[in-house]
């Protein structure tokens, strides 16, 4: 049953649903508490980043279904770690100041790469790491989720730079408070179209490599196209007016001070 690729896409759709959810879950929890807190979520989470480097090293010299599987809940593994270093206010960037008022681009751009380059810097050293280790290997399937998955952010990270009419802040913890200042509210930019486009063509490759693949390599394929389609969807909700937030606001606690939410969109894993 796990072979068919309808099944690996749903749970492509739970697995980035579920991952989103947790993580907000213990975001929300360390904010309750405390600073300290959000190091200690991180460092409680380090086994999860082991087992997701295990597993990612694990799965590249095998070319089953079950190995499709485990390269892509383990790159999840990899990318959800680093975002909750990065949503706990753990590793993030330098600067971590409100942006002010009418400033030149050049210096507005400046700021807002400060706020996450440490993040960037340690998603672009993991990339690259994998990149190393996956070369020549059967299986690369875990190698492109974390690709697209890096992919999808650097873009969204443009986009709520350059501006889009929905930017929610709502998830967002007190750590980054000022992280919403460096977004920008606005009617489309000239990013988006690319972000589009890129996302459609990857997703149509993915199901192109479906249409013809064996059983085994279908799964991977099937995984890919939904985690890639689902980036998609996240970037059309910078713009659609769809309450996508609902998905994981009744599973969390309160929180614990009012929403800084504009018309918009943070969005997950």
């Amino acid at each position: 049953m796990l072979a068919n690729s309808w099944i690996a896409a749903l749970i492509a759709l739970f697995a980035w649903w579920f991952s989103t959810g947790a993580i907000l879950w213990v975001v929300r929890r360390a904010d309750h508490v405390g600073p300290k807190a959000g190091r200690q979520a991180t460092l409680l989470g380090l086994p999860v980043l082991g087992l997701g480097i295990w597993g990612f090293l694990a799965s590249l010299t095998h070319t089953d279904a079950q190995a499709a599987y485990v390269a892509f809940l383990s790159a999840l593994m990899i990318w959800g770690w680093i975002e909750l270093a990065f949503l706990t206010g753990q590793i993030t960037g330098p600067n971590t100041y409100a942006c002010p008022d009418r400033l030149p681009e050049w210096e507005r751009f400046i700021r807002a790469w400060g706020t996450v380059a440490y993040h960037e810097m340690l998603l672009t050293g993991a990339l690259i790491a994998m990149w190393l280790a996956a070369q020549g290997s059967a299986n690369s399937f875990g190698l492109w989720t974390f690709g697209v998955l890096y992919a999808a952010r650097i873009s969204a990270k443009l986009n709520l730079y350059f501006g889009v009419p929905r930017i929610n802040t709502e998830f967002l913890p007190t750590a980054l408070g000022h992280l919403p200042s460096h977004f920008r509210i606005s009617r489309l930019n000239w990013i988006f179209p690319i972000s589009i486009t890129g996302l459609s063509f990857a997703t149509a490759c993915w199901l192109e490599r479906l249409a013809t693949a064996t059983p085994a390599e279908a799964v991977g394929f099937a995984l890919l196209t939904a985690i890639t389609a689902l980036a998609l969807l996240e970037h059309w909700l910078m713009v659609l007016p769809l309450p996508d937030a609902k998905l994981w606001r009744w599973m969390l606690p309160a929180p614990k001070h009012d929403t800084r939410s504009t018309e918009g969109h943070h969005h997950g894993v």
